[in-house]
């Protein structure tokens, strides 16, 4: 299961919680938003297809951070700021992802 999926799923199991994670994909930096289920870039065009990975497999997470849903970029809500893939792991596995 790819890293993009689990968070994917993670949010389907936790449907209150956005996560908003900066990557580096194939060399540039992208943030991604989560949430239901659902990833979209925030820094570059998302594709139509919601089957097609936003963060593919070797994509470098850099930090997640886990606000409260529904996103509102202009009064975030933040639960975990700044978190690593590996401070993410237990999380994800706490949720059964």
């Amino acid at each position: 299961m790819t890293p993009g999926f689990r968070l994917e799923q993670y949010t389907l199991k936790l449907p209150q919680v956005v996560l908003l994670v900066q990557a580096i994909i194939d060399g540039k930096a992208d943030e991604v938003l989560i949430f239901r289920g659902f990833s979209s870039s925030l820094m570059h065009p998302t594709a139509a297809d919601p089957e097609v990975p936003v963060l593919p497999e070797n994509a470098e997470i850099e930090a997640i951070d886990i606000m409260v849903g529904p996103y509102n970029p202009a009064a975030p809500q933040y639960l975990h700021r700044g978190l690593a893939w590996a401070d993410m792991l237990p999380l994800l596995e706490n949720a059964g992802v």
